[in-house]
């Protein structure tokens, strides 16, 4: 087998579509809880944006990341697959020869593909929580805005993913396409080490010695279970990169990652960080669950049909 294989590309766009499908109505709640006011519980938040928009607010700015994030996700595993096959590779040969994989490989191969991810799911993210946050209301801290400010609330900033993209570029430049990114990157690459590694070792622990591979249900808990710890440890990060993102739709609030962390935390305490975690872990199970099962399925299809020519 070579290092390089395409599959884990093509894979890792099924796989994240099913996650973003499966995700986004609780990713919604949990962007609304963590940038907005308002919501005393997950509960809470839930009916208020059912009674005040419908189901459909579950849905807001899903099609961008529809799009986008299939693309994302294909990138992060298959840069993720193909590092760790490659780091094997060079430590001891064919990967095959060594069945169980190196924490070492894993760990490093975690750190690209969270590198990776910051400079393909950045904008995504933006965009994604631009919409998301431009319909609900803001902090009482952001009371004393200019009149224009105030003014500009009373109606939707955005028309669409198109329509905030071009925006963003015309008042803030490409760069502000990237509004967020190191705190995103202060997420990502420890949530992605606490992604790949726990759901590998944990698949591998649950399978039987006497199967070649996971079973479809093995790797729905090990997918779900990687998700909920990743997002679990993640979520402090995730609190202060969608402050600064959803940052911006009206004004500006915060300086950067060390004024947005001092700011909350000066106002609402140690316990800001960690809004949202309930939310997180919840929707983290069956995204990730989701993920990896449309990721593991369709790279067996697709190692299959490649496999048939050459019997």
């Amino acid at each position: 087998m070579s290092g390089f294989q395409l599959a884990d590309f093509a894979a890792g766009w099924i796989g994240g579509a099913a996650s973003v499908i499966v995700g986004h109505p609780l990713d919604t709640v949990k962007t609304r809880m963590q940038a907005g006011t308002g919501y005393g519980s997950t509960l809470s938040c839930i009916h208020m944006v059912y009674r005040k928009e419908s189901v459909f607010g579950f849905f807001k700015g899903m099609s961008f990341p529809l799009a986008s994030v299939a693309v994302y996700n294909s990138v992060v595993f298959g840069v993720f697959s193909n590092t760790q096959r490659l780091l094997s590779q060079h430590r001891c040969g064919e990967p095959e020869e060594s069945p169980h994989r190196s924490l070492s490989d894993l760990f490093l191969a975690s750190i690209v593909a969270g590198m990776v991810s910051v400079g393909l799911g950045g904008p995504v993210d933006l965009i994604k929580i631009r919409l998301q946050m431009q319909t609900q209301p803001f902090r009482e801290a952001n009371r004393g805005l200019k009149n224009r400010a105030v003014a500009l609330r009373e109606q939707p900033a955005y028309q669409g993913p198109v329509h905030c993209t071009a925006t963003i570029v015309r008042t803030e430049g490409l760069a502000g396409l990237y509004r967020g990114a190191s705190a995103m990157l202060l997420r990502d690459i420890p949530g992605y080490c606490f992604y790949f590694i726990p759901y590998v070792f944990l698949s591998e622990w649950i399978t039987p010695e006497v199967c070649t591979g996971p079973s479809p249900c093995t790797v729905w808990l090990a997918g779900g279970v990687a998700g909920v710890i990743s997002w679990g440890i993640a979520t402090p990060m995730d609190v202060v990169k969608s402050r600064l993102q959803a940052d911006g739709v009206y004004f500006n609030k915060y300086k950067g990652v060390l004024d947005c962390i001092s700011q909350s935390y000066r106002h609402e305490g140690l316990k800001v960080f960690f809004r949202g975690i309930t939310v997180n872990t919840l929707r983290g199970f069956p995204t990730s669950a989701a993920m990896f099962l449309g990721y593991e399925l369709s790279l067996q299809a697709l190692r299959r049909d490649n496999a048939v020519p050459n019997s």
